[in-house]
């Protein structure tokens, strides 16, 4: 099984992000909590992570509590 993010911006519309994919869920989840604030000066808003083309879940925001 491959997971990926998948990117939006603050609109909701999918934006340019980084090509990575994991063999685990939880590979994919420490990515994206060490990157999360790169992400966010790129512009992308929310994630959702997906396995393969199914959704895992999201989309959920990035901006901090």
């Amino acid at each position: 099984m491959v997971y990926l993010w998948r990117y939006a911006d603050e609109a909701g519309v999918v934006a340019e992000g980084p090509e990575m994919s994991f063999g685990s869920q939880d590979e994919a989840e420490q990515w994206l909590g060490e990157t999360w604030p790169d992400l966010l000066e790129r512009g992308i808003s929310a994630v959702s992570l997906f396995n393969d083309q199914q959704a895992i879940y999201g989309p959920m925001a990035l901006a901090e509590a």
